[in-house]
Formats: structure tokens, C-alpha cells, sequence
């Protein structure tokens, strides 16, 4: 689970335009489409391809818990790419990208600066070269650590130095704890 992968793709996914089937007949269809055939569905889920086909015909109806996670989060994973395309590349080069955090925050500074560490609030509109720097990381399968780099490099200069008017002699910002995280297109 990757707080910052998975708030990327929650962000990407507000810009879909039709819902994702919800049944999950209508979700192993769709897959089954998608992969063009039962067997690959079913190795990806993990689960025989006898059920995947009884899922299709609509003899199950309700899978088990962990099955209906795994079943949701592959549906949405692969639902309308070229809008989250176009979403992603839209935010990479005119609208940029909003991030809304909770988390423990400080910086390296000179001396004589408050840089102690403290809880913030902060809601960003971050630039559009960030947010394409956040996508191409996402899409290279960067780790949830870089993510936070990146977006802590990012909070520097959007929010401490706001775009190079002040705090020019910040070295480095620290975004740790992260209690809650959110990002909007």
C-alpha cells in the first residue's frame, strides 16, 4: 500500500468519465476483455479459471472479501487509460497539481531560524513541472520514499520559498509523519 502511489492514482481517477463497473460479473468481464481470456484473469487474481468463467456467466455474485479488493483495484488500475492520460498530461503541463497534507514538517536552515519541526496543514497548488516530475516517477515505479522526496522538494519551493520570493537560503525541507494525504487534479 503507497501512500503517495496510491493518492496519485485516486487523483487521476477523478477525472474519469464514465464509473467503473461495479458487479463483479461486470468487473471479471471487463478483465477477461481486457486480457483477452479467462486464464490470465484468473493467474492474475489468483484464483482457478473456473471461477473467473462462473463470475462471467453470473453464477457468483458475491466474491470473497479479498477477492473483491484484488477485483476492484485491477478494474480501476486498467479503467479508461486515455483519460487518465490525458488527465496526467494536462496537470504535467498547464494545471498542475493540488496537494493537501497533515504531516510533520521542518527545514535546514541557517542559524538563527525557527526550523523546529511542526505538524502543518497545508493545501498547495503545486506547478505543473511538479506534478509531471510526480507522474513520470509514478510511471518509472518509483518507491513511496522518492514520492515523498519529490513532493517535500516540491512543497519547498511552492510553499517555504514560494516560488524564489523568500527563504532563499533554504537547504533542505524534512516532511515526515504524514497523517493525512491527499492530491487533486
Amino acid at each position: 500500500m503507497s501512500l503517495f502511489g496510491d493518492g496519485l492514482d485516486a487523483a487521476v481517477q477523478k477525472a474519469f468519465t464514465r464509473p467503473a463497473p461495479k458487479s463483479a460479473g461486470a468487473q471479471m468481464r471487463y478483465l477477461v476483455k481486457q486480457l483477452k481470456g479467462t486464464k490470465a484473469v484468473a493467474q492474475m487474481l489468483r484464483v482457478s479459471q473456473r471461477t473467473v468463467e462462473r463470475y462471467v456467466k453470473n453464477q457468483i455474485k458475491r466474491p470473497r472479501p479479498d477477492l473483491a479488493a484484488r477485483l476492484e483495484r485491477e478494474v480501476k488500475a486498467r479503467w479508461q487509460p486515455q483519460v487518465r492520460a490525458r488527465a496526467r498530461q494536462r496537470a504535467a503541463t498547464t494545471d498542475g497539481i493540488v496537494i493537501d497534507t497533515r504531516a510533520r514538517m521542518g527545514y535546514t536552515a541557517p542559524i538563527g531560524s525557527t526550523d523546529q519541526d511542526r505538524i502543518r496543514h497545508l493545501t498547495v497548488a503545486l506547478p505543473p513541472h511538479h506534478a509531471a516530475r510526480l507522474f513520470d516517477a509514478r510511471q518509472a515505479g518509483a518507491t513511496d520514499q522518492q514520492l515523498q522526496e519529490i513532493a517535500a522538494e516540491a512543497l519547498k519551493e511552492a510553499y517555504f520559498q514560494d516560488g524564489g520570493r523568500r527563504a532563499g537560503s533554504l537547504e533542505e525541507v524534512r516532511f515526515t509523519d504524514i497523517e493525512h494525504l491527499e492530491f487533486d487534479l
